[in-house]
């Protein structure tokens, strides 16, 4: 039986890194997609250059990301699952505060760069009638809170997404789930604060938040159901946590 592919976007850091290596230790072909060039090399090195192909672009670009998947060698164009795990946070503001570019970085990674990639890999899905596409929400797709607005808007879309995605394909054998992560601890608050590491390390102190290889092990998990079952959407939480908002901290 061939290996199977996976394709993971936002690969070189965070759930996407771990998830990576979680199935390369499961057997999968790995394609790893990001924008940065040395931590993708740092992967091929971790994971073995015969399983993993590298795809550098940004989600964001279009063309790029049809290029990228539309120029893969033929020995790595059968995707059979798609993490689209590439996403971001930037800023925590009322809507009146908020940063028109931040929006833009928000909506064009978390909502189109999904539908970007997952358009360049449906067509060799749906012409082998099977696939598996795995997309990374959150519980801010689930509940608003104060300050989230639009990113929390971009991951309703996500669960939007999921939802429809799911009807229009399973008619073509293709399964569709959907991730939602609470407090996990990855740079995704570095970001969110714009590099500031202070601010972002309060975000889990005094409880253990999940950790990347949580998400990973769990991703791990669904792709290798029997292809009869479908986990189609998980909410995943450290045991502190029981809403956006609400952490039991000690």
């Amino acid at each position: 039986m061939a290996q199977k592919i996976a394709l993971v976007t936002g690969a070189t850091s965070g759930i996407g890194r771990a998830t990576a290596v979680s199935l390369a230790q499961q057997g999968f072909k790995i394609i790893v997609a990001g924008r940065r060039t040395e931590r993708l090399q740092e992967l091929i090195q971790q994971l073995g250059q015969e399983n993993v192909y590298p795809l550098e672009f940004d989600v964001r670009d279009k063309e790029a990301v049809q290029n990228a998947l539309a120029g893969l060698p033929a020995e790595w164009r059968s995707v059979d699952v798609l993490i689209n795990n590439a996403g971001n946070a930037h800023g925590l503001s009322p809507i009146q505060g908020g940063d028109l570019d931040d929006w833009d970085a928000m909506l064009d990674i978390n909502v189109k760069g999904l539908l970007y990639v997952t358009k360049a890999v449906l067509p060799i899905m749906i012409e082998r009638k099977t696939g598996h596409i795995i997309n990374i929400g959150s519980i801010a797709g689930k509940e608003v809170y104060a300050n989230g607005n639009v990113y929390c808007a971009s991951k309703f879309a996500v669960d939007a997404l999921s939802k429809a995605m799911r009807i229009d394909l399973v008619h073509e054998g293709i399964k569709v789930s959907e991730v939602n992560p609470g407090a996990v601890e990855t740079e995704f608050s570095e970001v969110r604060f714009k590099g500031d590491t202070e601010r972002a390390a309060t975000v889990y102190q005094g409880y253990e938040p999940l950790k990347a290889e949580d998400i990973a092990d769990l991703i791990t998990f669904m792709v290798t159901r029997p292809k009869h079952v479908n986990l189609a959407e998980v909410l995943i939480l450290p045991a502190a946590q029981a809403a956006a908002t609400i952490i039991n901290k000690q």
